[in-house]
This record gives structure tokens, sequence and C-alpha cells, in this order.
């Protein structure tokens, strides 16, 4: 049998922490007096929790201290985090689990190529952390995506 490697993303693909990702966003701009909106947060996917605040702070037109955006960025992430504390297997999106099993089940190689920093958690959170060979994630890489050093990094391991 001829052995591939799948490497698959995390949010938008195996699970919806997008929508979290938006809920943590508006609240941190709300407090900015900055109206965040669904419209707004598409600008924000794939893009790094650094360059999403710019863009943030840049929508509301203000201007910050860098001892300000690492206390906002710190902020954002804790609420975040206590979005997916509660995540579970019922977050994950549908079709997901028929194709890892079915790789599983043909011993094929599945990698997680995330910019997520908190992907394991979700990974275990969801129980489905055994199916992956090898995790890359945003803790792993140093160019965010659109960038493929996340992917590239993936198909090495």
């Amino acid at each position: 049998m001829n052995t591939k490697t799948f490497i698959f993303d995390l949010d938008g693909v195996i699970v919806d922490t997008a929508k979290y990702h938006f809920l943590a966003w508006q609240r941190l701009a709300n407090q900015l007096g900055i109206d965040f909106t669904h419209e707004h947060n598409e600008q924000l996917k794939g893009v790094s929790r650094v360059r999403s605040l710019d863009l943030i702070l840049e929508l509301g037109n203000k201007e910050a201290s860098q001892k300000d955006k690492n206390k906002w960025l710190v902020q954002k992430n804790d609420e975040y985090l206590t979005y997916i504390d509660k995540v579970d297997a019922s977050e994950i999106l549908p079709g997901v689990m028929r194709v890892l099993k079915f790789l599983k089940t043909n011993k094929q190689n599945i990698v997680l190529g995330s910019a997520s920093k908190n992907a394991r958690p979700i990974l275990e959170k969801t129980g489905i952390l055994n199916y992956f060979d090898a995790i890359v994630d945003g803790n792993d890489v140093s160019n965010a995506k659109p960038d493929p050093e996340v992917f590239l990094q993936g198909a090495k391991k």
C-alpha cells in the first residue's frame, strides 16, 4: 500500500473554534470602544494574534503602547481559553470523524498544521488527539499563515 500524508488545519476544518476567537476579539474591541462585526472578523482568519490586534486598533483608529497591546493580547487569549475550556466532541465538524477513521484504517499519516497555539488542548478535549501522527502548531512556527511554514514542517514530520 502506498502511504501518503494528509495535513489538516484545525479551525474551520476539524472544529469551528473561530466563533470563540470572534467573541473574544469582539469583547476586547467593545471595551476599547471599537465596533467589531462578523465582517471585520473575516480579516482576522489565519492571522496571528498580534496582527489581529493591530487590525482591530486600525479599525478603531486607535493608538496603543506596547505595554497596553501586550496586556490586551493576554486578556483576549484568556477570554478565548474560557470558551475552549468547554469544547468537547460535539465541536467536531461533520464528516471529520469519518475521514480520520478512514485514513487511520488505511494506515495513512495524519498531521495537524495549525496556526493555533491551543491546538493540542482542543484535540485533547474533543478526544481526537490520538488520530494525529504529528502536530505542528503556532508554538512550532515563526511565520503565520499564509506563509506555508506550518504545512512544510508538518510534511517533514
